[in-house]
């Protein structure tokens, strides 16, 4: 059975259980600030478990990607040393919300293991939760009942919270759970040993393959329980384990899942992948290979999402991924130059067909992946020419913790290249010392995006938050619940409506602020925000009495600047696609009450013709003054007939909203103008490239733009005033420019002449002393000038020293140059000289033993200087 069959059968059987199957969300969370990555099947259903949000279907199934590599599931530095854990890997789940509970789910389960599968019943070992005293909690009697009709029960294990308690973090939604085990080693080894005694145990071959957890609880922040609303189901079945156990292998690794994406790396490595166990170099290699067949998958869907490789947050992550990747093939496979991009087309082939956006985006991955390859690779010369340079330093052969971490810190160098590579020439590493930084690292980063939250507190029962923004920025409102919350040493509060005018951050567009009003007292709204579908307004202080009723108020005059940003975004979007062609699709964007910034799909810099054509026509467009269509909840299959596109990354419910500007036609849930006229004035700004293949556009609008030009034209007009009102100012400035090269010119060769004449009589001044020429002067020259005759008399005299002195914008100067043969027979060195005589005139300097100069305050030193030169001969 393929995998694709595999995943195609799941989905079949929870349909004929009356299961809707959904898509899978994106992999990049967007409107979750508690995540950055989804990592379980049930993130995009939290708000329903937690009951502010109704479900559209009681029952749904689907098979979601994941990425697991920061936060509580982080299992990055165990994938490929293992052969089933994984960054991105596909969740199969069920989900009951307030329908069916633990029976059906577990008698489900098992009628799809072990009648549609056809897994072996005896190969399989169920886990139920024992109980937990400090939670108050006994055990799941109701689980062991229900199994107890479905397997014996000396297959039945009860084990404690840490295996099976699932909880989403510290807080929020959770319960227990109920694990199906599969023991997939051979008959002789399970007639030896029980599989029994190895669940849980991390026996690569003794696996959970499937997790029932029965959502019961909310988790709040002093560590109690309270029931939530509804009782649910969520299971999450690992997609690539399953795989594994159904295709007979021992490895997830050896599965169709990955099996032609391994074959490819061995062809461009020279190299074999084997099945099975090893030690020595065929790990390595068995290691490298399943680091980088997992890894090219997580990157691959990441960018597929919209999420770009940089230097913080969620793109650091898939930018240490692919560094991870392109290490290991670098150090044990040989690969020297960029591969990861390559294997792009084959893995679009084989997994586009249930994820279409890894086609649709798989030309504009392979640029951003080899991009970031050629990036990594210089990395990896200049951290090589680095570390040399260490080596050559240290006098015990021992490289400390903090070099080796300011290898890996500031230039991006791996530590264990770094170590690999100080063994090889013989070197030793302070590890524990690295690894101390490290630490200290890791503690300031988490310190400083450590976020305290509070318990919601309570005040109105609301079924469900309304915004209504779109139509009034005012309205008399009440806090439903309220939170106290502490980050980066601040504290402030965050407020819950039973409806608001205020916009939260979202779609690329800012926040509202504004205050709240009640009969006692004035509160400021800073920012609004979105976690989940529950509209979040932040205040530096809570109401002294919140039960009250307030009047909200957004500030106006942002929202209608931020408004007419946010609408010009959408012309130049269209104008791109015009000017540019199709392939221009969004890639991000910010909009705010002071600029607007669009990313977007290209392959080159724009000319200055292409930017003067876009420009423009989002400017005819302002000038027609197009009324706003606004079409609230449209479906989004009508939608897409209007020529809407929906962009890859971001998750559509059943019905959308639709602006149109004529033909401007997107998906949005932001504010606009009401007609383009608005906009006012629309200047591009800037355009630049953020990445292979993705190009950025910074341009302003309305107030912001007349101000802009205005700036611009007061310029000029000074300009011109200063240059007397010529006719052409451009033609003023450029003979200007033409008369300034003319006078440099001559200056230069004026300086030259004066050079070249006080080299002459330097010359005259060399005075022979025991077979060295000896040169000691203050001159009055620059002191570009004085390197240019150090070197002319060094290349016509033999055995100069020469000490030369000057003064310069009220700083001393000094410059020492030693012949090469000087410097070696007499042992002197230029720039321990210079150090030396640098401290009178209160500087320093130094450089190479046959010159060097030095620089300081005190001008009056020169004198003192020069005499002491001579000492240095005797």
């Amino acid at each position: 059975m393929t995998a694709q069959e595999i995943r195609q059968q799941f989905l079949a059987f929870f349909e004929s259980k009356g299961h809707r199957t959904e898509k899978s969300a994106p992999i990049v969370v967007k409107d979750d600030p508690t995540l950055m990555f989804t990592n379980a099947g049930m993130n995009q259903f939290k708000d329903i478990f937690l009951g502010n949000k109704s479900a559209k279907n009681a029952r749904v199934s689907n098979s979601q990607k994941c990425l697991r590599v920061s936060g509580k599931h982080n299992d990055l530095e165990e994938v490929g040393v293992d052969t089933y854990h994984h960054t991105m890997f596909e969740m199969l789940g069920n989900w009951s919300f307030g329908d069916y509970f633990k029976k059906e789910a577990i008698h489900w389960a098992w009628e799809l293991l072990t009648e549609v599968y056809k897994i072996e019943k005896e190969q399989l070992y169920i886990t139920i939760f024992e109980g937990d005293e400090k939670d108050g909690l006994g055990e799941d009697v109701e689980a062991y009942n229900i199994w107890k009709e479905l397997v014996p029960e000396d297959r039945i294990i009860k084990c404690d919270k840490k295996d099976n308690f699932w909880e989403m973090g510290d807080v929020g939604p959770c319960g227990p759970c109920s694990e199906i085990h599969v023991d997939i080693r051979p008959q002789e080894e399970r007639e030896k040993t029980p599989g029994k005694e190895l669940v849980n145990k991390d026996h690569p071959q003794v696996i959970e393959v499937w997790n029932l957890v029965f959502m019961e609880f909310n988790r709040f922040s002093d560590g109690s329980l309270k029931p939530l609303p509804a009782k649910h189901v969520d299971t999450g079945m690992g997609f690539e384990r399953l795989a594994m156990v159904l295709q007979g292998k021992q490895s997830n690794y050896d599965t169709d899942v990955f099996s032609s994406t391994i074959g490819y790396i061995e062809k461009l490595s020279g190299k074999k992948y084997k099945e099975g166990t090893f030690k020595g170099e065929q790990e390595r290699v068995n290691i490298a290979m399943r680091v980088i067949a997992d890894h090219i998958r997580a990157i691959v869907f990441a960018i597929a999402d919209g999420q770009l490789p940089s230097n913080n947050g969620a793109g650091y992550v898939i930018r240490r991924i692919l560094r991870r990747a392109v290490r290991y093939g670098y150090q044990v496979l040989g690969l020297n130059e960029p591969f990861l991009f390559q294997l792009v087309e084959l893995l679009s082939l084989q997994m586009g067909g249930y994820f279409p956006e890894i086609i649709a985006q798989s030309q504009l991955i392979e640029k951003v992946i080899k991009e970031e390859e050629v990036s990594f690779y210089r990395t990896l010369d200049l951290g090589i020419k680095r570390l040399n340079g260490i080596m050559e330093t240290v006098p015990d052969k021992k490289i400390s913790g903090i070099d080796s971490f300011e290898l890996y810190d500031t230039f991006g160098f791996p530590f264990d290249l770094t170590s690999l590579i100080a063994r090889e020439n013989g070197y030793s590493i302070d590890e524990d010392g690295f690894n101390a930084e490290l630490q200290k690292q890791k503690d300031r980063s988490k310190q400083a995006s450590k976020i305290d939250k509070g318990d919601w507190v309570e005040l109105l029962e609301d079924d469900k938050e309304e915004f209504i923004g779109y139509d009034s920025l005012t309205a008399d409102v009440k806090i439903t619940r309220y939170r106290e919350v502490e980050a980066k040493g601040k504290r402030f509060y965050q407020l819950v409506f039973n409806y608001t005018p205020f916009y939260a951050e979202g779609g690329g567009q800012v926040g509202d602020t504004g205050f709240i009003r009640s009969s006692e007292e004035k509160v400021f709204i800073t920012n609004t925000k979105k976690e989940n579908d529950l509209i979040i307004h932040y205040a530096d202080k809570l109401p002294a009495n919140p039960r009250l009723p307030f009047f909200a108020a957004v500030n106006d005059k942002n929202r209608r600047l931020t408004s007419a940003n946010h609408s010009a975004t959408h012309l130049l979007h269209k104008a791109l696609r015009d000017v540019l062609g199709d392939h221009v699709e969004q890639k991000g964007s910010l909009v705010n009450d002071k600029y607007l910034r669009f990313d977007f799909s290209h392959f080159s810099k724009l000319t200055d013709e292409e930017l003067t054509e876009v420009e423009q026509l989002v400017n005819e467009k302002v000038r027609e003054d197009i009324s706003l269509e606004e079409l609230r909840s449209t479906p989004l299959s009508q939608a897409k007939e209007m020529g809407a596109m929906a962009l890859f990354g971001e998750k559509y419910g059943d019905l959308v909203r639709v602006i149109k500007f004529g033909d401007s036609v997107e998906l949005c849930g932001g504010t606009h103008v009401s007609s383009t006229g608005k906009v006012g004035l629309f200047k591009i700004i800037s355009e630049s490239s953020i990445a292979s293949g993705i190009r950025r556009i910074e341009a302003i609008s309305s107030e912001e733009a007349d101000r802009y030009i205005n700036d611009k034209l007061r310029l000029v007009n000074e300009v011109s005033q200063l240059l007397k009102n010529p006719k052409n100012v451009s033609k003023a400035i450029q003979d200007l420019l033409d008369q300034n090269t003319k006078l440099s010119k001559e200056i230069e060769g004026l300086k030259a002449e004066k050079a070249q004449s006080l080299k002459l009589d330097l010359s005259k001044k060399i005075l022979a002393n025991d077979g060295v020429n000896v040169l000691i002067e203050k001159v009055n020259i620059d002191a570009g000038s004085i390197k240019n005759i150090a070197f002319q008399l060094k290349g016509e005299v033999e055995n100069l020293f020469m000490v030369l002195g000057s003064e310069s914008k009220g700083k001393a100067n000094l410059t020492v140059l030693i012949s090469d043969q000087l410097a070696k027979d007499k042992a002197l060195h230029a720039g321990n000289i210079v150090r030396e005589l640098a401290k009178e005139i209160n500087g320093g300097g130094g450089g190479q033993p046959f010159f060097a100069s030095a620089g300081g305050s005190n001008p009056a030193g020169i004198e003192s200087a020069l005499e002491k030169a001579k000492g240095f001969l005797v």
